[in-house]
């Protein structure tokens, strides 16, 4: 099988070098990087299937490497972090991390994250094959290009807000806890932060809906979750 090619990013070599140690035990490809343009070049060389991306890096800044690299592609980003404050954490993961973790961390934890990360990715890409289109005139999902439009206009949204959306819709009439969400949109469970799906599905109400606060899509039940109200045609 060939491996699973993954980039580390860390401007302080030793922690870099721990995380490669750790990974390559478990059979990953790892490269890595110590600055925020330097990650930028060897992300478009090397391809890799996964970047743990620290942010706190001279040059660019993390979160400006995120949002540049999730311009560019949906692979998953596992950011960390010395800032512990729920400010931050929100920030990254608005920006399309799919994960934070606090430093200082256990290499172990990091590992076991890459791991739920891919097995999501995994597990979205063999859904995706299934299905081409999923239409609730006038929107249609696009699950494989990551698209959206409404009345044929496309629709900009983030990665995570389209995971958000796509999980709903392919639930539809069904309640969706905001830990199920969680759960299966950002892959981890015990440090999550469910304000994050809160804000998330404020923000895709705000590009889906013709009236956010009357909402057509995605509805809330009040003290359980959301619901995908749309049915498709």
């Amino acid at each position: 099988m060939k491996n699973i090619r993954i980039m580390v990013v860390d401007d302080e070599p030793e922690i870099a070098e721990l995380l490669q140690d750790y990974l390559e035990r478990e059979h990953y490809e790892v490269r890595m990087s110590h600055d925020g343009l330097s990650c930028l070049e060897l992300f478009r060389e090397y391809q890799p299937q996964l970047v743990i991306l620290d942010l706190m890096l001279p040059g660019l800044d993390g979160m400006e490497v995120c949002r540049i690299l999730r311009s560019e592609s949906s692979v998953p980003i596992i950011m960390l972090s010395a800032k512990k404050s729920e400010g931050d954490k929100i920030l990254g993961l608005g920006l399309g991390a799919d994960d934070y973790v606090v430093k200082p961390f256990s290499p172990g934890e990091v590992v076991a994250r890459v791991k739920a990360q891919l097995r999501r990715v995994n597990l979205l890409s063999v859904r995706e094959q299934k299905e081409d289109v999923m239409s609730f005139p006038p929107l249609n999902i696009y699950p494989k290009a990551y698209a959206v439009t409404l009345r044929g206009e496309e629709v900009e949204l983030t990665t995570k807000e389209f995971e958000v959306l796509r999980l709903l819709a392919r639930h539809p009439n069904q309640v969706l806890t905001r830990q199920q969400i969680y759960d299966q949109v950002w892959g981890v469970t015990e440090y999550g932060d469910l304000n994050t799906v809160t804000i998330h599905i404020k923000r895709i109400r705000e590009k889906i809906e013709d009236i956010p606060a009357s909402p057509r899509y995605i509805k809330t039940v009040w003290g359980v979750g959301y619901k995908f109200g749309g049915s498709e045609g």
